[in-house]
């Protein structure tokens, strides 16, 4: 964890200093959402409908998961989706990019290779999303878009908004960056369509759970096992992600003895990075699996999971789908 992440997430004497810019941080924030709003700047409509999943904090929620069950259940009702993203952290600057399972994660990104893994449609990256939208319904013929991490890219006009919520951290102090962990005020949440909590939820939220699917060798994405084999051992758990300790803490549930190793989000890694001196299992997630594929030994396994959200949410989604595409 960044030092100063470790202040959003309790009163401290930093976060309260920081408060003043916080607040201005927040103002901007509202004021560039209010001109989106009265059309001083303006916002591009696109010929299909646009979903887009993101979150009001920094880190980890879920939303990666959420999307993959997202394209999957669009694609059983007939949808040909497609997924744009920034492709944060990837070295390549210029757009769109046609993401396959083989693109180099360094280039696009981590989170775009996995979706392209992971979802059976395709998926671009590209810092300007409207611009990668188009190339998806030009180039794939894609009929409805899923916009990955867009919520503040207000220049894409979208039809429904989807947040994901950490259910554990929720929302740290409550403060804007720097002084907390939101990227937008908590009231930004009265005017999205879907929230989406990655745990317990509350009040006008429904709830996601994350489910194990097994693991497969980081160098051998075929070769499987099952959680049994390690179940009850020591393992190494890397995880380069937004919230590692969610990740530690579902493996103890799932019955390893964890050493932890935690990385900053969207790490690149190294092999000195998966390498501890002895031969013990090394378990990590799927975004960080795509990383360590070149350098990795027949000892490091990644996790595989699946996202269930509450079967509301699909309802909700398609009903509304459904009104958008009538017209």
């Amino acid at each position: 964890m960044h030092w100063l992440e470790r202040h959003w997430y309790r009163k401290t004497p930093l976060s309260l200093l920081l408060l003043p810019v916080s607040w201005l941080y927040c103002a901007l924030m509202m004021l560039r959402r209010g001109m989106y709003r009265v059309r001083i700047f303006s916002s591009v409509r696109l010929p299909v409908p646009v979903v887009v999943v993101g979150n009001i904090t920094v880190g980890g929620t879920g939303k990666t998961p959420f999307v993959i069950w997202l394209a999957g259940f669009l694609r059983r009702r007939g949808l040909r989706p497609g997924i744009v993203l920034r492709g944060y952290r990837g070295r390549a600057a210029d757009g769109p990019r046609d993401i396959t399972p083989t693109s180099d994660p360094d280039a696009v990104g981590d989170e775009a290779v996995m979706l392209a893994r992971r979802c059976e449609c395709p998926v671009a990256a590209d810092p300007d999303r409207v611009r990668g939208a188009r190339f998806l319904i030009d180039k794939h013929r894609c009929d409805v878009i899923l916009s990955d991490d867009g919520l503040q890219h207000l220049r894409l006009e979208r039809d429904i908004e989807i947040v994901m919520i950490d259910g554990l951290r929720r929302f740290g102090n409550g403060a804007c960056l720097p002084a907390g962990p939101l990227r937008e005020p908590v009231c930004r949440l009265q005017n999205v369509a879907l929230r989406i909590v990655n745990g317990e939820p509350q009040a006008g939220e429904l709830g996601m759970t994350l489910t194990e699917t097994g693991l497969y060798r980081v160098n051998a994405p075929d070769t499987r096992a099952a959680l049994d084999a390690f179940r009850g051992e020591a393992v190494h758990a890397v995880a380069g992600i937004g919230h590692p300790a969610r990740f530690f803490a579902y493996l103890r549930q799932l019955g390893f003895e964890v050493i932890e190793h935690p990385f900053p989000d969207h790490h690149r890694f190294q092999p000195e990075d998966i390498r501890f001196g002895d031969r013990l299992p090394v378990i990590m997630t799927e975004k960080d699996a795509v990383k360590c594929e070149a350098f990795a030994g027949d000892h490091v396994w990644c996790l595989t999971v699946d996202a269930q959200p509450d079967p509301r949410a699909g309802e909700k989604i398609w009903r509304r789908l459904k009104e958008v595409m009538r017209g």
